[in-house]
């Protein structure tokens, strides 16, 4: 007698991440805002190749920062909301045009400075002591998988 193949129909629905958005109390230069992060805590952030997001008329560069929690096994990762540089590949037409140099990871959130994201999901951001005088309390925020920085955030993973 012959076995028969079962074909399991198993539809995998993608999970909201949960990100923490970090705002700055005053405008500092990557490097020192990290410098006070690494003083405070026992992994250090460095940097590492940027977040890229092509769009029609410029691709967008986001400073990324990394991090190895080595007691919970989490890696850390801070990106900026707010493109670095931009890179022009064609001229626009329209007269309203979407685009413009700078691009915001989160549009709806322009006075977010970083978006937090780890290797493992969970929104309790306290992991991170962040300096209290440089910067406001962190928010969590669920980012669904129908938006397209969702895409982009599984595509750096």
């Amino acid at each position: 007698m012959k076995s028969q193949k079962l074909l399991l129909d198993i539809e995998y629905e993608d999970e909201e991440i949960t990100l923490g958005l970090v705002r700055l109390a005053k405008q500092l230069p990557d490097f020192e805002f990290f410098y006070h992060v690494n003083t405070l805590n026992s992994f250090q952030f460095s940097r590492i190749s940027d977040f890229r997001f092509q769009g029609s008329y410029f691709d967008y560069q986001f400073p990324r920062f990394q991090a190895f929690h080595c007691d919970s096994k989490v890696c850390i990762q801070f990106i900026a909301n707010k493109s670095c540089q931009s890179i022009q590949k064609k001229f626009s037409t329209e007269l309203f045009s979407a685009e413009s140099e700078t691009k915001y990871l989160l549009e709806q959130y322009q006075d977010v400075n970083y978006l937090i994201w780890t290797s493992e999901p969970f929104d309790d951001f306290s992991l991170i002591l962040l300096p209290e005088h440089l910067t406001f309390k962190t928010q969590g925020f669920q980012l669904s998988p129908k938006e397209e920085f969702y895409q982009l955030i599984q595509y750096y993973e």
